[in-house]
């Protein structure tokens, strides 16, 4: 099995692009989406482009063209559920959780801490509710878990963190401990466990240049429980395929 995760920032924006050619060559089995910026139907619609998958999207109650995330699979799920049941975290349309025979995945676009921090304190309710939910799926059978986390974990995963530590969002001891926590509740950042020492990045900032520069994060993830990982072959970030400012990122199983 072959898993990728891209947030696409835009699928109206992205399809005009090379995206349908990057997906073809990448060949996954199943594609997570985040932040596609666009209604249920929208994403339906423009997901026609690709027939040979399943789609199943969630969409931003709270602001339209905000957010979103998707499942498109060549095999059917047994069950789909959206969002974590919790009203405080499900305007915004940021999970999507899939339930296959041996396995649960789940995409999920992490709400970002914001400009100037001001999402931090809700970033933290937000960072539990999420790691609670983990652990619920986890009791029943294991989980895959993917997509932008906004958060780069230590400082091989920051071009600059220095500069960055506990000033920008995405780089706060708060959020660098929310992603711990979901280490210590018995899930392995793949990427990091498959290339212990290697720098890559999956997000570049347009503004400055960061993708010719050089100048990234690593904020994109497959997270899979303890359990699972043996079962895991290796973990890539596919940073050749352009089209959005993050790349996609993958493991095989």
């Amino acid at each position: 099995m072959h898993l990728v995760s891209w947030n696409v920032n835009g699928i109206r924006a992205i399809v005009k692009k090379e995206f349908v050619n990057n997906v073809r060559e990448m060949a996954p089995d199943v594609l997570c989406l985040q932040e596609t910026k666009a209604t249920v139907e929208d994403v339906l619609d423009t997901c026609q482009l690709l027939p040979e998958y399943k789609v199943f999207a969630n969409s931003s109650k709270a602001r339209k063209g905000y957010s979103g995330t998707a499942i498109l699979t060549k095999e059917e799920p047994t069950n789909v559920s959206f969002d974590l049941g919790l009203d405080d975290h499900d305007q915004e349309g940021r999970v999507i959780t899939a339930e296959y025979p041996n396995y649960f995945l789940l995409t999920v676009y992490t709400p970002n801490a914001g400009e100037g921090l001001k999402r931090l304190d809700y970033r933290q309710t937000w960072d539990i509710a999420f790691r609670e939910y983990l652990q619920w799926l986890m009791r029943r059978k294991p989980v895959i878990a993917c997509g932008d986390f906004n958060v780069a974990h230590q400082p091989i995963d920051i071009a600059r963190p220095k500069e960055n530590y506990n000033k920008s969002a995405g780089y706060t001891q708060q959020e660098i401990d929310g992603f711990s926590g979901l280490l210590n509740a018995g899930f392995v950042d793949t990427f990091r466990h498959f290339h212990p020492s290697e720098v890559k990045y999956t997000y570049w900032n347009f503004v400055i240049s960061g993708r010719e520069k050089n100048i990234g994060w690593r904020i994109d993830h497959f997270l899979v429980n303890q359990k699972f990982l043996p079962k895991v072959k290796d973990a890539f970030i596919y940073d050749q395929y352009h089209g959005s400012d993050h790349c996609p990122v993958g493991i095989k199983f």
